[in-house]
């Protein structure tokens, strides 16, 4: 079993930055699949990126352009720098990883709001 905690979480304003971190419990590796979700107050979870074992990352719409996720190092495989947020961007986010060999794991999430 792997944990992952996600840190980096906090009160920002609107067009300001934010880092978010992923941290495991003990060395992750052959990651296929490592993404970021959130979950805003009354709304499902949803992608919004994801980077595959190439380096190909991939966005969702609403955080193209603004957000940067990035690949770390087997105890903190998956980084999402956040520029320019919104108070749209305010949620709930988790990390997720994923390996052919131990299935998928996620975090237990890290709150952004985002206020002036």
């Amino acid at each position: 079993q792997v944990q992952l905690v996600e840190s980096g979480g906090g009160l920002v304003q609107p067009g300001g930055s934010l880092t978010l971190s992923c941290a495991a419990s003990r060395s992750t590796f052959n990651l296929r699949f490592m993404a970021w979700y959130r979950q805003a107050p009354g709304e499902k979870r949803k992608l919004i990126a994801s980077i595959d074992g190439g380096g190909q990352p991939d966005y969702a719409d609403s955080v193209k352009g603004r957000f940067t996720i990035s690949r770390g190092d087997a105890k903190n495989p998956v980084y999402l720098q956040m520029n320019n947020v919104n108070v749209e961007d305010t949620a709930v986010y988790y990390c997720f990883v994923y390996s052919e060999e131990e299935g998928d794991y996620w975090g237990q999430g890290t709150q952004v709001t985002v206020s002036s």
